[in-house]
């Protein structure tokens, strides 16, 4: 099923954004990380151009992370102080990473920086990813038992401005959360990925937050990070599609959703090294894409240009008319997606409590 995108002026199959979005939703579940590091490549090879790509991307990371972040606050799973350094620094990166995002688009490079950052993103991050997951099958097949330190010392853990975060038990340099945010937001801003690969570990081996804590906090300040993002990219290049959003959390949603209970009741080790070849894999496939494969896409970016829907037509005028009000509603939209598929799911959650009651009695 063909729709026109009236912001990124191109066709796209509406079934395999969903299919997509969906798969990658579930590895996101599974793995308790964002999916935009493999949403944007595939919306890339879609036919998306790489500009339009980050930007929805980002908005979908927003929808997502609202409605997970919402799970665990009514958990009380989440470290508003440790949350809110991170997003001090993170609000700094994303503001560098927009600027330095400008500077490329302004000398028309854009593209191949936003596909340079993803093979190289990709190709590091698997590779740490596949050899650590080959390491822990070989130990599972051996039965070997390894005693790892629960938080090693390096030299950030130095810096001065020590702060106490009584919900993680931890006294931390204020710097530390700041400088990892700095770093996660620049990459966020640039790539549109939520950032929480990077975040995840670095809140766990570096910080040293407790585990439980660590999803719901990461989930937190991608919020306000994806936020800055989202408008930045609405108000200064008008590059958010409602009409891709909305496919694109409505597929990730629903893939959250399922991969979390998938989660649950499967054993991660092998499902992470196929992930990592996952990743790997893109990487190739994004650098074969940008430096040697036909770009013949551009053809037909502006054949339904004078005979489009009333839907359409509304999006396109407000968002050139109206830049401020527009940004500020993709924001809303999406937030309001994501504490809807909360709430949905708790509702469902007791449901299926109340009716398992007298089952049990």
């Amino acid at each position: 099923m063909e729709v026109y995108l009236p912001i990124a002026e191109v066709n796209i199959n509406a079934i395999e954004i969903l299919l997509l979005s969906a798969i990658v939703g579930v590895l996101s579940g599974l793995f308790g990380v964002g999916g935009g590091f493999l949403m944007t490549p595939f919306l890339i090879f879609l036919g998306v151009p790489p500009a339009y790509a980050v930007a929805n991307e980002a908005n979908n990371i927003l929808a997502t992370s609202v409605s997970g972040s919402t799970t665990h606050y009514l958990k009380n799973t989440l470290d508003y102080k440790m949350g809110l350094m991170i997003v001090a620094g993170g609000a700094v990166g994303t503001l560098l990473g927009i600027y330095t995002f400008s500077y490329f688009q302004n000398m028309g490079k854009i593209d191949v920086v936003i596909a340079l950052a993803y093979m190289y993103i990709l190709a590091i991050i698997g590779s740490l990813m596949l050899v650590e997951s080959l390491g822990e099958i070989d130990k599972q097949r051996r039965n070997v038992v390894v005693k790892k330190k629960l938080h090693v010392h390096y030299w950030i853990h130095g810096l001065p401005f020590r702060l106490r975060f009584p919900k993680s038990k931890l006294y931390e340099s204020a710097f530390t959360p700041i400088i990892i945010g700095l770093f996660v937001g620049f990459i966020a801003a640039i790539m549109g990925i939520g950032g929480a690969f990077i975040l995840v570990p670095a809140m766990i081996y570096i910080i040293g937050m407790p585990t439980k804590l660590v999803p719901g906090t990461s989930l937190f300040v991608t919020i306000f990070v994806s936020v800055i993002v989202t408008f930045l990219h609405a108000f200064n290049y008008g590059s958010i599609d409602l009409l891709l959003v909305l496919m694109l959390v409505t597929g990730s949603i629903i893939g959250v959703q399922i991969g979390q209970k998938l989660g649950e009741k499967i054993n991660s080790s092998g499902l992470r090294a196929l992930l990592a070849i996952l990743l790997l894999l893109v990487g190739i496939a994004m650098a074969y894409d940008t430096f040697f494969a036909e770009k013949v896409e551009n053809e037909f970016a502006k054949v339904l240009d004078n005979d489009l829907n009333f839907f359409s037509v509304f999006i396109q005028k407000f968002s050139q008319e109206m830049p401020l009000f527009y940004s500020l509603f993709t924001i809303m939209f999406a937030i309001f997606l994501g504490v809807a598929a909360a709430f949905i799911r708790r509702f469902f959650s007791n449901l299926r409590k109340k009716l398992a009651v007298p089952t049990n009695k």
